[in-house]
């Protein structure tokens, strides 16, 4: 049996009335939405509720669920200790879900707890659940750093997990919207916010799922939107299905967007196996790139590919442009996978006898030996996109009126301590951001002075 049911609820602590003390009046509608979904799901009886929280532990690149047979939590926090829960898990499911992820290759499991204790990204939704059913067991369930087609694989093996176990299960998706919805909010005003909210919204309430995967990173980070993941993996647990979707409310009174949606399964429907057509087209998307990618491009990914596949540093192929092979410079290697950088090594000035050793060398370095990531693994070599920035010198400059995001690197010096920034990237759109960064790079703290040198690249994709 499928995923008989699942909902998209926020989880702000005032909107519980012990907690509230009146201010959750602001929020009638969302109240309103959140006890209708608590009748519908006790209507549907079911033996256990998962719920994924922005609140529950969380790792960059693991999924945890929780466990243990049972677990505690309260308001405490928000000033009512009084509204307590003790709820118990249902520890066959949780395990039997960390199985099918063990034996797919996706990092999740039941390790590494770090607070036993409920949070209140699950305890909302219980708390109205609670008012009108009782008899279920609870999966908990983290996001994780990783990319959205694992949140959505996670759901997809939920989904797995209850059928194999035969559980009559409702899925509760729990997260807020956008943090930057009014200037009067807590978090102020991005014109992402709104944006990010209108267009969720739109997408849950069209069941629209595959559209999830096309929500920019940065996109999301500028919005400070909270429970896309989460929502992303209950899409996963819905794979396959014909789904009849309604929005109940939306409201941004607090500066933060508050959405509840149910979606009901109808069916299997082979038309919205969603990971499978984003992959099929990104995977075109990425044969068209590699088609129209230069010689610069080519050689940084045969190099990563030789790597990765032999564990050998190529040779300068024959047939190279001569500005590969007649002239030296600084370059770096950036890879992407998905969206994400995957890794990013290179040299401000040339350490090697030509451009084509420079990019050879820097390839392998960026695919293996970055210190913020894993070393890249074979299955990934068909996602990765690969750019290549040949330097020009550096130049000094007296101030940084003289920089230019778009146009400029720069490189920021303090006796031996250097950093190093790229010009043009995502989510980098000023000067003093983009020098603050090349000083966190170097280990320069704000306040120390520095010299500053901006350069040029030319940029091969």
């Amino acid at each position: 049996m499928p995923v008989i049911a699942a909902y998209m609820v926020p989880h702000p602590p005032m909107i519980v009335p012990e907690v509230g003390r009146g201010s959750e009046a602001q929020v009638e509608a969302t109240r309103s939405a959140y006890a209708r979904v608590a009748r519908e799901i006790a209507a549907l009886a079911p033996e256990t509720i998962l719920i994924s929280s922005p609140h529950a532990t969380m790792y960059a690149d693991y999924f945890h669920i929780s466990p243990g047979r049972e677990a505690e939590g309260s308001f405490a926090r928000f000033r009512a200790p009084q509204v307590r829960f003790k709820e118990t898990y249902d520890a066959e499911l949780a395990k039997t879900v960390e199985r099918l992820a063990i034996a797919n290759g996706l990092p999740a499991g039941t390790q590494g707890q770090r607070d036993p204790e409920l949070d209140h990204g699950t305890m909302v939704p219980l708390y109205f659940i609670r008012q009108v059913y009782s008899g279920f067991k609870l999966v908990r369930l983290g996001l994780s750093g990783l990319p959205l087609e694992d949140h959505y694989r996670l759901g997809q093996l939920i989904a797995r997990a209850v059928e194999e176990t035969g559980r009559r299960a409702v899925y509760v998706a729990s997260g807020d919207l956008s943090h930057k919805l009014q200037a009067y909010g807590p978090y102020g005003f991005a014109p992402e916010g709104p944006q990010y909210d209108a267009r969720i919204m739109d997408v849950c309430g069209r069941a629209a799922f595959g559209e999830m995967f096309d929500f920019d990173e940065t996109f999301c980070e500028r919005a400070a939107e909270c429970g896309h993941r989460s929502f992303v993996i209950m899409a996963g647990a819905l794979d396959g299905l014909a789904v009849e979707a309604e929005p109940y409310s939306h409201e941004d009174v607090t500066g933060v967007g508050y959405g509840v949606c149910a979606f009901h399964p109808k069916g299997k429907d082979e038309s919205r196996c969603f990971l499978d057509i984003w992959q099929r087209t990104q995977q075109k998307r990425l044969a068209d790139a590699r088609a129209k990618s230069d010689a610069w491009v080519n050689l940084a990914r045969q190099s990563v590919e030789s790597w990765v596949l032999n564990r050998r540093a190529m040779d300068v192929p024959d047939g190279l442009p001569a500005a590969l092979t007649d002239s030296r410079a600084g370059a770096f290697v950036s890879i992407h996978k998905q969206g994400r950088l995957r890794g990013c090594i290179g040299t401000i000035a040339p350490t090697q006898d030509s451009l084509a050793e420079e990019i050879i060398h820097n390839a392998v370095s960026a695919a293996a030996r970055d210190p913020r990531f894993d070393p890249i693994r074979p299955d990934e070599l068909k996602w990765l996109e690969i750019s290549v920035d040949v330097l020009g010198a550096p130049e000094a400059i007296a101030s940084e009126a003289e920089l230019d995001v778009k146009r400029y690197g720069v490189i920021v010096s303090r006796g031996r301590r250097r950093g190093l920034l790229l010009p043009d990237l995502d989510g980098v759109d000023t000067v003093k951001k983009q020098v603050e960064i090349a000083r966190q790079k170097a280990g320069i703290g704000p306040g120390e002075k520095v010299d500053l040198q901006r350069f040029e690249v030319v940029r091969h994709t």
